[in-house]
């Protein structure tokens, strides 16, 4: 199993969520969070902003689908020119899940 994290701005979270739904992965976690990437936050004038919003979508998939499910959210979250503050994706591997109210192993 594979656990994917992804890092998106707020204005994509929606479609992100509606296309990965659309393609039968309904099951993902979100989350409202702040950071900066490479680009340390944003400067307007002489203020400088550390604490961008972004969504962090969180999801574990069946290894075989990790790839789809990874340029599912690619294609959907980029704002078309690329710009720095798209996001990031991060996959890890996961050794176990199980459902709290059965206790059983597995997605």
């Amino acid at each position: 199993m594979k656990m994917i994290r992804a890092i998106v701005r707020p204005e994509k979270s929606s479609i992100v969520l509606s296309e990965l739904s659309d393609a039968g992965y309904p099951a993902v976690t979100k989350m409202d969070v702040v950071g900066r990437g490479k680009q340390r936050g944003v400067k307007v004038g002489d203020v400088r902003y550390d604490e961008i919003p972004k969504e962090l979508l969180i999801m574990v998939v069946e290894d075989q689908f990790a790839d789809e499910v990874v340029g599912i959210i690619s294609k959907n979250a980029k704002t078309g020119e690329g710009k720095y503050g798209d996001g990031k994706i991060f996959v890890t591997e996961v050794e176990n899940a199980y459902t709290v109210s059965s206790g059983k192993p597995g997605l």
